[in-house]
């Protein structure tokens, strides 16, 4: 069973950025696509951002439209850890941040193609 495991969420100031992270556990991180959803109170999970990759087998970044150029994903092999860094809006609801994790290429933003998830880490914003 692959493991996730969600950090780094909290409280952020309006405006202000925060980084969280996705531990991964059980198998080999560099071969899969890892992928980052959110959830605010009281409506659907929605794709953020993935991380997967080209035929070439070069990193492969794809986000949604509705981030507005506020996320960056990343990840660093060695420690089979993914990060995504945020910019907080001037309001914004609280949101949880899950983080998944499935092989293959391309785009990954549906919640099929994930086979494993974290248990998400909660994001307030204060103003």
């Amino acid at each position: 069973q692959v493991q996730l495991v969600e950090s780094g969420g909290g409280l952020v100031q309006a405006g202000g950025s925060l980084r969280l992270s996705c531990a991964a556990s059980g198998r080999t991180f560099s071969s899969s696509a890892m992928g980052w959803f959110r959830q605010a109170t009281g409506k659907e999970r929605e794709f953020v951002t993935s991380i997967s990759w080209n035929p070439s087998r070069t990193d492969y970044l794809y986000y949604a439209d509705s981030v507005e150029g506020r996320f960056t994903i990343s990840r660093d092999n060695t420690k089979n850890t993914v990060y995504l860094q945020k910019k907080s809006r001037m309001t914004e609801e609280t949101t949880v941040y899950y983080c998944a994790a499935g092989p293959g290429i391309g785009d990954y933003n549906s919640d099929a193609q994930y086979e494993h998830w974290g248990q998400g880490t909660q994001v307030t914003v204060s103003s």
